[in-house]
């Protein structure tokens, strides 16, 4: 359901909001949008998200500092004998600097794509929210139809009950005027 059919129900007239509330109801509407997302992820996508993954964890300046380390050892030592790269580390800046420019937009695409999900996480939590409310508000209405019916009913059964003591108080004034009818026909019929 999109934006506009949730609009519509709130509009429509009762029929058609219940049966469009049954139709919501039946759209399942709570995605899990990673899951959603990573089917349709190009391979490139993929290995920039896993090289970001692994560009912002301390295994990556565990291993980086590792290799500048070991560069510098490795240069130092060989330095005495044959320098591949004299002590400045010229080679080691340059190989610095094409690691960090294409490093900073792989991250910038997989920080993009975070932010896509996180649009697309939003949407889908406003879309739920609107569906539990849509339904809360029908259940709301049906609770107070409920009452409004259960209220007639209790006055529809007091007047009953009202009429039934009536009746039997006039079947108890009935019974005793039989009584005294019936004594006085049988005591002048006897007599």
């Amino acid at each position: 359901m999109t934006k506009k059919d949730i609009a519509e129900i709130l509009i429509s007239d009762e029929d058609e909001r219940e049966q469009k509330i049954h139709e919501l109801l039946k759209d399942r509407r709570s995605l899990n949008i990673n899951i959603e997302l990573s089917k349709r992820l190009t391979a490139g996508q993929k290995a920039a998200d896993k090289m970001a993954e692994f560009a912002g964890s301390w295994k990556f300046i565990i291993v980086f500092m590792a290799l500048v380390l070991t560069w510098g050892i490795v240069n130092t030592k060989w330095v005495l004998e044959r320098p591949f790269d004299p002590y400045p580390y010229v080679f080691l800046n340059l190989v610095l600097a094409c690691i960090a420019s294409i490093q900073a937009p792989v991250i910038m695409m997989s920080q993009n794509r975070e932010a896509q999900k996180d649009r697309l996480r939003a949407e889908n939590e406003y879309l739920i929210n609107m569906k539990s409310e849509i339904i809360l508000e029908d259940l709301h209405l049906k609770i107070d139809n409920i009452i409004q019916r259960q209220r007639l009913l209790e006055d529809e059964l007091e007047n009953i009950i009202s009429l039934m003591g009536a009746l039997r108080q006039e079947i108890v004034l009935g019974r005793e005027k039989d009584e005294e009818n019936t004594g006085r026909e049988e005591s002048r019929i006897y007599n």
